[in-house]
């Protein structure tokens, strides 16, 4: 066993997993003078968020959208950067096509405009969607404070901005309930509740709070990155190293060594053992827990009686031909999307009437395709593997399910000729990724997983392990986890006595929008 002792003229912060928050927390702690270790398994960062190369065909692993920009330029600009000068953004116009049927309706961040798209498909609905806006617009200036805050202990409830976010946080309406008070075309509601999905729940149990979440879509836009999200990843790991820390690739964690309640090394799976000041976990939770955790890992039994997400099941297509006439980003919902979203979240019925999300992304970016052909990516909500579905079994079959769909549904009557290149990705294949039974979404936001009661940022029952990522507080989606990071950064800094002010665009920009 080859034991290898860091430098200990900084404090030495071991990161597992080099996902955005790894990444995120790596960017803050290098820049803020610590010695950081960034260990990642495989040979490139992003996790879920990683680039997957088919052929000449580039693609996300995971998010295909950045919305809640600011957030992600706070993080550039805590390490004195501008996102802009690592990134090309393209903010999208229309944003996303939703199609019931043989309805459908473009979206946009252009509130005059989405007003008006909305009158053309749902005549009565265009000063219900006004005031939603309106009313949402102060729901979230009072709730985004509660999102930047550490919640270690119950005393955390007694902060004056929780107080005030109570009435939308602390409530057994539901997000179909929340906008049951604004619209009354159901296929409407739904236009404000396929969000949900980026918390994998259905609209009609997730808690009324994250109505805000489309709110945030119409209000303040969702965002390309030229070359894919993936690039978001690779540009901090540009800047980890440009601050001084170090990426170690095709670095597995075998097992954590205590002593006592500290984390004091960390063994790799060749041998090497690794010591630390502070260590911090950028994994699933519930995978992590169960593997890595060593002597005080927690067994599967007790991990399941926690609630999941749902899973996806993923086909990246490499296609010789451009479908200009698509867009963007593009939802065909389910034509009972409520009986589908029932099957898929009690996780015992592969549903046949599936949701299917299309990203059609190279009408907007050249570089992820040869010239005249192009990557479809397609996402269809399913079951996790609790149950013990054989996919193996059917996923060529079910595949072909979703492109009959899209074929039905859609301008691309010919897609079968033109496909060259096709990987599928399935639950099983999620779980074989180190996800717990492939619940891609992790752990779900009900209210009893949420705030103090999710897997703390400075993990209870340790004095120097963190967690950031999707699993821990605040949650999932990429600005939540960008925000995990940095409220872990924040607690190790007050560890050393050091207490920072944070960069912070939110504010302005929110009371300017809820004025």
């Amino acid at each position: 066993m080859v034991v290898i002792k860091t430098s200990h003229l900084k404090k030495d912060i071991i990161i597992i997993g080099a996902g955005p928050g790894g990444l995120t927390a790596a960017m803050l702690l290098a820049h803020r003078g610590y010695k950081v270790t960034l260990l990642e398994k495989e040979d490139r960062v992003g996790g879920r968020s990683a680039r997957i190369d088919l052929g000449p065909y580039s693609f996300d692993t995971g998010p295909t959208f950045l919305h809640q920009k600011f957030t992600l330029d706070e993080i550039f600009a805590e390490v004195g950067r501008k996102s802009e000068d690592y990134l090309d953004f393209v903010k999208l116009d229309p944003m996303t096509r939703l199609t019931w049927g043989d309805v459908s309706l473009e979206t946009s961040c252009d509130r005059e405009k989405m007003a008006a798209n909305i009158r053309s498909v749902f005549p009565e609905e265009e000063e219900n969607f006004l005031r939603f806006m309106d009313d949402h617009a102060k729901k979230l200036r009072t709730i985004f404070p509660c999102l930047q805050k550490s919640y270690q202990n119950l005393s955390s409830y007694l902060d004056p901005t929780l107080f005030k976010a109570l009435p939308h946080v602390a409530t057994t309406k539901s997000v179909m309930d929340v906008l049951g008070n604004y619209f009354t075309d159901d296929r409407l509601k739904l236009a404000f509740t396929f969000q949900a999905k980026y918390l994998g729940m259905s609209p009609w149990k997730c808690p009324g709070l994250f109505s805000i979440l489309s709110y945030i879509e119409y209000e303040h836009g969702i965002y390309h990155t030229q070359g894919g999200l993936s690039e978001i990843s690779e540009s901090m790991a540009r800047v980890v190293e440009e601050e001084g820390g170090q990426i170690r690739f095709n670095s597995e964690v075998k097992e954590i060594k205590y002593v006592g309640k500290t984390a004091a090394e960390v063994e790799l799976t060749d041998g090497q053992v690794l010591s630390c000041d502070q260590l911090i976990v950028n994994a699933d939770y519930a995978y992590a827990r169960s593997r890595i955790f060593g002597e005080k890992k927690k067994p599967r039994e007790e991990l399941l009686k926690k609630k999941y997400s749902c899973s996806t099941f993923m086909l990246y297509l490499g296609v010789d031909k451009i479908y200009e006439d698509q867009p963007h980003h593009h939802i065909i919902f389910a034509e009972d999307y409520h009986r589908n979203l029932n099957e898929v979240l009690e996780g015992k019925t592969i549903s046949k009437d599936m949701s299917i999300y299309i990203r059609n992304s190279s009408i907007t970016d050249p570089t992820v395709a040869p010239p005249g052909h192009s990557q479809l990516y397609l996402l269809v909500p399913t079951v996790n593997t609790r149950h013990g579905h054989d996919w193996e079994t059917e996923k060529e079959a079910y595949a072909e399910q979703i492109i009959d769909r899209m074929i039905e549904k859609t301008n691309m009557k010919d897609l079968r000729e033109h496909i060259v290149e096709k990987r599928v990705l399935t639950p099983t294949n999620w779980e074989d990724s180190n996800i717990f039974i492939g619940a891609t979404f992790n752990l779900a936001h009900t209210l009893n997983q949420m705030l103090h009661f999710r897997p703390q940022n400075r993990l209870k029952g340790f004095d120097n392990l963190y967690l950031v990522g999707g699993g821990t507080h605040p949650g999932s989606g990429l600005p939540t986890i960008y925000e995990s990071a940095r409220i872990t950064a924040n607690l190790i800094d007050e560890e050393y006595g050091t207490k920072r002010q944070r960069v912070d665009f939110a504010t302005k920009i929110l009371e300017e929008t809820a004025k």
